[in-house]
């Protein structure tokens, strides 16, 4: 039996890639384990594998002392000498056992080990296969539906789509082929998990990868990509050769190239935009197809504000607001955009605010307004270097007028508190008033 177990264990040493070594001593730990439960866990019985003979063989561990106190662990010396003539006091002797009674039992329990250590194995070689290909492009095959999750078989395991990583304008059938994104390798008890996407922006990315060969090749580069999934997505790209376009490469001869992604992907539309280190115009870029009249760039609260044509608006805030929504994550900005119509009426209120503060000459308002500068308190907490810079003047002309302008708002607030005290007070008097009224009445009749 011995024999036909180390036979199967090489076999399957070979075929697995398993160590043979540790096949082996799943053999020795189950003779062990079956010699124990026939004689008790207080015996020192150890299996070793003999490779001459090739099979496992039993012994049995016993102390040779004066006085035996524990016959499953000692021995003693006259019985010791029959078995080894130059045994001496606190030797360690060890005894072989007959193991045909344990061949069934042994076999039985290594072979459940060894199939344990089977499926480890193959799990193991999954996870080394697939736990450097996060982030790659793969294709499977839908096996089936489960809890809302798509199964997809890779040909050597099973890699999971879940629901929240599917496209919901999608569908699927069993034998269908599917392209994914490799979102993560998890592992588990029930082994390695792949687990796919179809909604991140990385398999967007991958694609243009397998159609651009100048992408591939580093020529250009995709700076950043957004999606949302199945409706529209926006990449930004640049190029470090001169001569090549890469908004051009990624289009193709007529529209080759972006049409093979756009048709993995569904139909889901697709901006190519030109990457800029001008935040200004990336940003108009990004808002495309819209044009962009003017912008208004806030560094400190990282905002740009937008000036459009009216005829323009729709077409730059988007359906439902999708434009403006995948501008501003593509470029980083927070985006506000007005029409040109809106800001001149904005711009004519800005003018009469601004008139409180006589030390402002309407040259300088007009310079502050097209800066962003349309309240007294975008006035009042300016810093005395920003209007240096702005309308060019010096600090103490600034502070002057920051001066100026925190004047005037505190004077309205004051003129605001005392309306409301006014305010408070008449309503007050008003209720004293009506609750007195019938008093009167009752004490007249």
């Amino acid at each position: 039996m011995n024999s036909e177990l180390i036979r199967i264990i090489e076999q399957v040493a070979k075929e697995k890639g398993l160590s043979r070594e540790s096949l082996v001593e799943v053999l020795e730990n189950a003779m062990e384990a079956a010699a124990r439960k026939k004689y008790g866990m207080t015996k020192d019985i150890e299996a070793q594998f003999n490779e001459d003979s090739k099979e496992i063989e039993l012994f049995e561990f016993k102390t040779v002392v004066d006085e035996v106190e524990d016959p499953d662990i000692e021995i003693t010396l006259p019985d010791a000498r029959h078995q080894d003539p130059d045994a001496m006091l606190g030797d360690s002797l060890g005894f072989k056992m007959d193991v045909a009674e344990f061949g069934r039992i042994a076999a039985q329990t290594a072979k459940q080990v060894i199939i344990q250590k089977v499926r480890d194995a193959e799990r193991e070689t999954i996870y080394n296969e697939y736990k450097d290909r996060q982030g790659e492009l793969i294709t499977g095959t839908v096996r089936r539906f489960e809890k809302g999750a798509i199964i997809v078989d890779l040909g050597k395991t099973e890699a999971i789509l879940p629901s929240r990583e599917q496209v919901h304008t999608e569908s699927y059938r069993p034998g269908d082929r599917i392209q994914a994104f490799i979102l993560d390798i998890a592992r588990n008890a029930r082994g390695p998990q792949v687990v796919l996407s179809r909604t991140h922006p990385g398999l967007l990315v991958k694609l243009f990868e397998m159609e651009v060969p100048e992408i591939y090749e580093g020529i250009v580069t995709i700076e950043a990509a957004v999606r949302e999934p199945g409706q529209r997505a926006k990449i930004a790209v640049s190029s470090r050769d001169g001569d090549v376009d890469p908004v051009g490469a990624c289009v193709g001869l007529r529209g080759s190239r972006v049409q093979a992604v756009v048709q993995e992907l569904r139909g889901e539309k697709i901006d190519i935009i030109p990457w800029s280190i001008d935040p200004a115009r990336f940003v108009c870029s990004g808002i495309a197809p819209a044009v962009v009249t003017k912008v208004i760039i806030d560094e400190e609260n990282h905002t740009m504000e937008l000036i459009i044509p009216d005829d323009q608006l729709s077409l730059a805030i988007g359906r439902r607001g999708q434009n403006v929504r995948l501008a501003a994550q593509l470029t980083g900005w927070k985006i506000d955009m007005h029409s040109e119509s809106k800001i001149r009426e904005m711009n004519e209120q800005a003018r009469e605010t601004l008139a409180q503060i006589a030390s402002l000459s309407d040259v300088n308002k007009e310079i502050l307004i097209r800066y962003g500068f349309r309240s007294l308190q975008d006035i009042a907490d300016a810093e005395p270097e920003e209007l240096v810079e702005t309308i060019g003047i010096d600090r103490e002309k600034a502070q002057a007028i920051i001066d100026e302008a925190d004047a005037v708002l505190t004077d309205e607030m004051r003129r605001d508190l005392e309306r409301r005290e006014a305010s408070a007070q008449l309503r007050s008097a008003e209720g004293e008033a009506a609750s007195a009224a019938p008093s009167e009445a009752t004490g007249e009749a």
